[in-house]
This record gives structure tokens, sequence and C-alpha cells, in this order.
């Protein structure tokens, strides 16, 4: 059952982690460009960050005290994730909690999500919990897909159950400036990152359209054009 703020809900997460693949940790990241930033940081925290791919991604990269907090954390495939990488076990701390019912008095030095505020309905709500998390030198970075260009059509075309459960207006660049501006943050920037990507969720009644949207994908990336209509992330950072 859906909560009031939630557009998802916990079985649509059991579906959509039951398709996913684990795999290695990524050489490169989309956010790449905030890292010299972020690296001087001691703790780090991911919200919605199961399985930890990013945490251990901030572990490899000298952060070793690294957090995930999710209201879906299947440990087991956490610590699959850290042998299959040659972290230590327990590496990655895991937090089994709905964000919305989490309290805490640690603050964090890096406070990240990718994929997570954009699937609730109150976004200034949500930021505003990452921005509680915040130590006295604290770094946020959040991460949203951009789903108001031609990727957004592709999902609307092919797969709009995926595209329901996003909120389209916390896609909104002005929007989110507004959000942003109403905290006592500095260093405040929101942009798109990222070269041109199309994609579609693993789910298998996708399987054959993924395909040719990974050939699409490919193309579009000779159009190098940072802006809505191609861009495949927006990127919200600032600091304490």
């Amino acid at each position: 059952m859906k909560e009031n703020n939630n557009i998802t809900d916990k079985e649509y997460w059991d579906n959509y982690w039951n398709n996913y693949q684990y795999d290695k940790i990524p050489k490169k990241v989309v956010f790449e460009g905030f890292m010299p930033k972020l690296t001087w940081g001691q703790d780090f925290i991911e919200i919605g960050g199961f399985p930890g791919v990013f945490a251990a991604y901030f572990y490899q990269r000298g952060i070793h005290d690294v957090t995930i907090l999710d209201f879906h954390i299947n440990e087991d495939i956490v610590r699959n994730f850290e042998k299959i990488n040659g972290l230590p076990e327990g590496a990655i701390r895991c937090i089994d909690n709905d964000f919305f019912a989490f309290s805490s008095d640690r603050k964090y030095d890096i406070v990240f999500s990718s994929g997570f505020i954009e699937h609730f309905e109150d976004t200034q709500d949500v930021i505003k919990r990452h921005v509680d998390l915040l130590s006295e030198r604290g770094q946020l970075l959040i991460l949203i897909p951009n789903f108001l260009g031609l990727n957004g059509k592709i999902q609307q075309w092919y797969d709009r159950d995926n595209l329901e459960a996003h909120n389209l207006r916390s896609m909104e660049i002005p929007r989110l400036k507004e959000i942003m501006d109403s905290f006592n943050l500095q260093d405040i920037s929101i942009e798109y990152i990222g070269k041109p990507m199309l994609w579609l969720e693993p789910k298998p009644e996708n399987r054959n359209r993924r395909k040719w949207v990974k050939m699409m994908s490919y193309a579009i990336k000779l159009f190098p054009v940072k802006g809505k209509l191609l861009s495949p992330y927006i990127a919200i950072y600032a600091r304490k």
C-alpha cells in the first residue's frame, strides 16, 4: 500500500530488484565531475542506496565509512556484492528503514541519492530530509533522471508504468532552484549532466525493446548536446 507522499510502494521495489543484475562497481560514473569536491569527506550515506553500488564506489575512492539507507535491503545481496568487488565484509553499513520514519543524531559529510526523490510527491520535503543529514561541512549530491525530454517519451511509449512511478515536476529545474534557494546552503548548482542516453528498465517484457532502444542510445551520443531534450540526468549539488 502506498503512503501519502509515495508514488511507489514496497511491491513496486520488490519487483524492480527481482529484475536487477548485481555486478561490478562502475569504473566511471556520470557525476565524476563532482568527485574532486566530494572525496575529502570522511563519511557517506546514500538514501535509497540498496544494493550499495555507489556506496562501494565511494569506498573505493577512499571514503571508508559508507552507509546505505533503504526500506528494501537484502543484506545477503549487499555482502555478496562486497565479496564480488573485493571489499571487506561489512564495509557497507545497512540501515533498513523507511526514510520518512528515520531519525538520527548522526550527520554525514556526504549525503547522496540517485533516482530517489522523483518517486515522491513532495519534492521540497524529501530534499529537506537530505539536507537535515548534512554535517557542519557536509555536501549534498542528488541525481534525478530527466524524463522531460526524449527519454521520457521512450518511457511514455514503451513503459508507461515506469513513467507513472516518477514525479515529473521534480525534474523541472526552475522549481528545483526555488526549493534549493529556501535552504541555508552554499555553492548551489542544478544542471543537466551526462552524455545523451536512452534506456528501459530491465523487465522481462522490455527485453526486445531494450535492444533497439540501446541502439538509439548509441546513435544520439553523436549529438552531445547538454539540455532538457537529450541529457539523461539532473544533478543538484550544494554544501553547508
